[in-house]
């Protein structure tokens, strides 16, 4: 439970330098983890002195069991307004990427002498370095990852050996079965299978197309563990590729190897993608990376920090950062071809989870 303290504790340094003497916390994924509350109901007010969990009666009991011993525990219908006032919070910091305009309204109305003021970002940026609990988490989500990769993997070869049918989505629905199996709680997102021409859709809706004999096959796929997400890409080549397949296939490969490889502490975010484009650009077939390098990853399948091509992206990756690197080219109507793995920022080189 020490881990919240310091969570909280680090959140406290930034209400002077946001201007405000309060927080509150409205992102479910924020509050889980700040408190490990993950009811579907729930508010978190932060003070200098005090930290307060609201949520309804159907939570009330549950929290005060699961949640540290230092989080008060409270009816909102019946404290929360009464709490504000006893507080005497003037300037109250509110996430206004989760709150919606009516709720904001609703805000107001409870004390006219509050201003409310946007510190949405904040959180997000302390969830971006990982702790040791949160590493060793993602790290056994990434292997159950794996293990369901090496079972599919196995399971598309026989029906490729049989010519027995097989679609997208029964490969997707089995890659469920299998990550439940193996420990997952949920998957990170709906897997994305591709087949053949599919391929060169980045973020294919996986339907019933059949696997053909020299189809290639675009997985995207990844697994929730203890809340914590793990994000993978692998694309296999047919049994005989043609010329083109092997050519792009080796492209992305060296692309993500060159990221992988020079991504260091320090480095701008922006950084990262050029040395996974300037291959690909080399190469001639820049214009069929069509998205950014990669993401952060962790109780969201994107956090920050965000790995993309941008002049204006000037922040800095730092040590405990984990970051997918997933380059991919896209020849729209013939295949695509797209490789990702995750990597942790070290002080001085980084870690690949495998």
């Amino acid at each position: 439970m020490k881990r919240f303290l310091n969570r909280i504790n680090n959140l406290k340094k930034s209400l002077t330098k946001i201007k405000v003497t309060g927080f509150l916390v409205t992102n479910r994924t924020n509050i889980f983890y700040l408190t490990g509350f993950n009811g579907s109901s729930g508010s978190l007010l932060i003070t200098r002195t005090k930290t307060i969990l609201f949520t309804d009666p159907r939570y009330i009991e549950r929290a005060k069991y699961t949640i540290p011993k230092f989080i008060q525990v409270k009816d909102p219908k019946e404290e929360f307004q009464k709490t504000l006032k006893s507080l005497r919070i003037k300037n109250l910091g509110f996430e206004g990427n989760s709150v919606t305009v009516n709720n904001l309204k609703k805000l107001k109305k409870l004390s006219s002498k509050i201003k409310f003021k946007d510190f949405s970002g904040e959180i997000e940026k302390l969830r971006a370095i990982k702790d040791p609990h949160e590493i060793k988490l993602l790290k056994r989500s990434q292997e159950i990852n794996l293990k369901t990769f090496g079972l599919i993997k196995k399971v598309i070869q026989k029906h490729q050996s049989t010519g027995k049918k097989l679609r997208e989505i029964d490969v997707v629905w089995e890659i469920k079965k299998v990550g439940f199996d193996l420990g997952a709680e949920d998957v990170s997102f709906d897997p994305i299978v591709a087949f053949g021409k599919n391929t060169s859709i980045p973020h294919h809706d996986s339907g019933n197309t059949n696997l053909k004999k020299n189809d290639i096959i675009l997985i995207d796929m990844g697994m929730k563990y203890k809340g914590y997400c793990s994000d993978m890409t692998r694309t296999i080549l047919p049994k005989n590729p043609t010329k083109l397949q092997k050519e792009v296939y080796k492209i992305v490969e060296q692309a993500q190897r060159n990221a992988l490889d020079k991504a260091k502490n320090k480095m701008v975010e922006q950084k990262i993608d050029s040395l996974a484009r300037e291959i690909i650009e080399e190469a001639g077939y820049g214009e069929n990376f069509i998205h950014g390098t990669g993401h952060g990853v962790g109780l969201e399948i994107h956090e920050s920090p965000s790995l993309k091509e941008s002049k204006e992206n000037k922040t800095r990756i730092q040590p405990n950062m984990v970051v997918t690197i997933e380059p991919g080219i896209y020849l729209p109507g013939k295949f695509g071809v797209r490789i990702e793995d995750i990597i942790l920022i070290g002080l001085h080189k980084s870690q690949i989870f495998d």
